[in-house]
């Protein structure tokens, strides 16, 4: 239930929709990450990380140097990467810092 009401709580804030067999954005080219990312592992490794365009551009090299990945076509990558980098981008941080100890109480 508590899942249920996450995705649903991000569709709302960023007005997108999840597929709900994969977890995955529903955004222009997510079909062409479905159908190449999903063959291999779970989309959730895809929708746990988080990256720049060179970010998701090494990951794919990294996999088809290592993990048997095939070589995409131009425009198949172009694809994947656009659709990474768009939407599963780094985000602002969401912490704020340490308190600074001028204001922190006495420690008994």
């Amino acid at each position: 239930m508590v899942s249920c009401m996450v995705i649903l709580f991000t569709g709302i804030v960023y007005g997108a929709e999840v597929d709900k067999d994969t977890g995955l954005l529903i955004a222009e080219h997510w079909e062409t990450v479905r159908n190449n990312c999903t063959e291999c592992h779970s989309a959730k490794l895809v929708t746990a990380q988080r990256g720049d365009r060179k970010t998701w551009t090494d990951i794919i090299r990294w996999m088809q140097a290592t993990q048997g990945l095939w070589d995409f076509d131009a425009e198949t990558e172009n694809q994947i990467l656009q659709y990474l980098s768009s939407n599963y981008a780094p985000q602002a941080r969401g912490r704020r810092g340490p308190i600074p100890l001028l204001l922190m109480p006495p420690n008994p």
